[in-house]
């Protein structure tokens, strides 16, 4: 893992490939789906979760740090709107 710290982009979060293989993302997505949430959500719900659970002083404050930018992207124009089945 990477100790790099990046700057932050002032219009959009960053995209972030993983390796996973097809089926199992197929299946987490169908779960995500009934659970009512997206495979992005329930990954950052996930990725807070440990941050709080075993974060230091500065990973608590990065977590700070982003929930605050993901309420301000989420403020400007509305947010955005919530995926229909099928798109």
């Amino acid at each position: 893992m990477s100790g790099e710290q990046e700057s932050p982009s002032p219009r959009h979060t960053r995209t972030r490939p993983i390796r996973v293989p097809g089926p199992l993302w197929d299946a987490y997505g169908r779960i995500c789906e009934r659970l009512d949430t997206d495979r992005t959500n329930d990954l950052l719900d996930h990725m807070r979760g440990r941050v709080r659970e075993h974060g230091d002083d500065q990973d608590r404050a990065d977590l700070v740090k982003a929930e605050q930018e993901l309420a301000e992207r989420r403020a400007r124009k509305g947010g955005r709107p919530k995926r229909t089945a099928g798109e």
